[in-house]
């Protein structure tokens, strides 16, 4: 039996939570944990690595790109996607960083796990700004998919000892 979703605020997508609204210092230890570096551009410059364009996040081998405008949610999803790499692969990465369906959602139950770790954003903010994003689970949303529908991405993040 598949539980339907409980009410939840609906955002737009323009109210997601962005990069400027979170200390910096906090995500920086968070993906030097997993060594990588965060780096910073000017609001007018454009994002390196950046897969969908600006604001969202950009990855090159073991640095991921932001700027201030660029949703949280993408930045942890982007830094997921590298975490999940096997170290040959992620100094490869320059843009696109999955091949298969497997890790793009071992990516999205990462970066959900990980959203807890970022003071002011948490795992709550993140299924609404994914949701916000357009995020497509077959539950209808993230916090479904994450809580009853991602055993195969959990079971990839444990034998990679990530979780």
């Amino acid at each position: 039996m598949i539980a339907t979703a409980a009410a939840q605020p609906v955002l737009s997508a323009d109210r997601v939570m962005r990069f400027h609204q979170v200390a910096p210092a906090p995500v920086r230890a968070l993906l030097a944990e997993f060594g990588l570096s965060l780096l910073v551009v000017a609001a007018s410059d454009p994002i390196p690595g950046s897969y969908w364009g600006v604001p969202e996040a950009g990855v090159i081998a073991d640095r991921v790109w932001v700027r201030a405008d660029t949703p949280i949610h993408s930045l942890l999803h982007e830094a997921c996607h590298l975490i999940v790499l096997p170290a040959l692969r992620r100094r490869a990465v320059h843009t696109d960083a999955s091949d298969s369906q497997i890790e793009e959602d071992a990516t999205c139950y990462l970066q959900l796990l990980l959203a807890d770790r970022i003071p002011g954003f948490g795992r709550d903010r993140a299924f609404l700004d994914m949701d916000a994003w357009g995020y497509t689970f077959r539950l209808g949303s993230a916090r479904l998919w994450f809580e009853q529908d991602a055993e195969d991405a959990r079971a990839f993040l444990q034998a990679r000892g990530l979780v």
